[in-house]
């Protein structure tokens, strides 16, 4: 019946806005970020994003009467959501960026898409769909024709290996804390109030932290910075990871990570028109490699449906 296929059809088309959402606004955080580093320490910047998105979160599933109460039988995985993903994560890519340039913590971290594949088959040994490992393969290949020139400048010394890896393990948290999002929403929890917890935690941890080792926390209040606050705690994370943790569910971690090969095509398509960058050939077969793994990754789905409508029996056998 016509019917049935309906809610299905819409689910998808919901569920590629909040893909096309997420890669837009994480695509264009760059900007704010490179705001926020400066006078300010890090950790000041980390606790402030996180401590304004969660009190608007919280607040506005209050006033809505969406909050719900989260059992204290899964707040220990509440706690650790906001270690991978609002604060281990943050911290490790801050000081990543000290001593490694900002586009190679953008390959680094596009590689979530292997450390999701990884970490699903260890911890649930779930075997990824070939279609995924080699789109992911395509992706990374794409990545690394962008930013070839930054990959062979860097001088490998001790800092830039240190920076390395704090790239990676701040990648591996983000990997970690999509598996335990997807935990926590198998188990009933809502994606937004597990969120609205998760980052005033994250910013109570991270000012912690801060406090013990005597980081000051000074604010700047010129534009410049209220502003790329503003953007990171309101679009970059309230709506940002609100939507990157639903697709997560619906489609799987696995899927969802490529989207951090597409964070930097964007932000590299928004520095064509406003710092002229030079797009090289080199860097257009970078672009088109990336666009052709989220092909490789989405395109099936799309081929299979149409293959069933041109054979009815397949489709009764389904």
């Amino acid at each position: 019946m016509p019917v049935a296929h309906k809610p299905t059809g819409n689910r998808h088309a919901v569920t590629a806005f909040l893909y096309a959402l997420t890669v837009l606004i994480w695509g264009t955080t760059w900007i704010a970020i490179k705001h926020q580093l400066g006078a300010i320490a890090f950790e000041a910047s980390i606790a402030y994003r996180f401590a304004l998105a969660g009190a608007v979160l919280f607040c506005a599933l209050a006033l809505s009467g969406r909050i719900k109460t989260i059992p204290w039988r899964h707040q220990p995985f509440v706690l650790l959501q906001a270690v991978c993903l609002f604060s281990c994560n943050f911290a490790c890519f801050y000081l990543a960026t000290r001593s490694v340039p900002s586009g190679i913590v953008s390959v680094v971290f596009s590689a979530a898409t292997v450390f999701n594949v990884a970490n699903a088959y260890f911890f649930h040994r779930r075997r990824p769909a070939p279609r995924v490992l080699a789109g992911a393969v395509i992706g990374l290949l794409g990545i690394a024709c962008l930013f070839r020139d930054t990959l062979i400048g860097t001088a490998l010394d001790r800092d830039t290996a240190i920076g390395l890896g704090l790239a990676l393990l701040g990648t591996w948290f983000f990997s970690a804390g999509n598996l335990v999002s997807a935990r926590n929403q198998r188990h009933g929890l809502p994606v937004a109030t597990v969120n609205a917890y998760g980052m005033l935690y994250g910013a109570a941890l991270v000012a912690t932290v801060a406090a013990l080792r005597g980081v000051p926390f000074g604010f700047d209040p010129s534009p410049a910075y209220v502003g790329a606050l503003l953007y990171l705690a309101i679009p970059g994370s309230v709506i940002g990871f609100t939507a990157y943790l639903t697709v997560v569910h619906r489609i799987g971690p696995e899927k969802a990570a490529y989207m951090t090969v597409l964070f930097p095509v964007v932000a590299l398509t928004i520095s064509v028109f406003a710092e002229g960058y030079r797009v090289t050939p080199l860097a257009a077969l970078g672009f088109a490699l990336v666009l052709a793994g989220n092909v490789v990754v989405f395109a099936p789905l799309r081929t299979l449906r149409a293959h069933r409508k041109g054979r009815p029996e397949a489709a009764c056998k389904a």
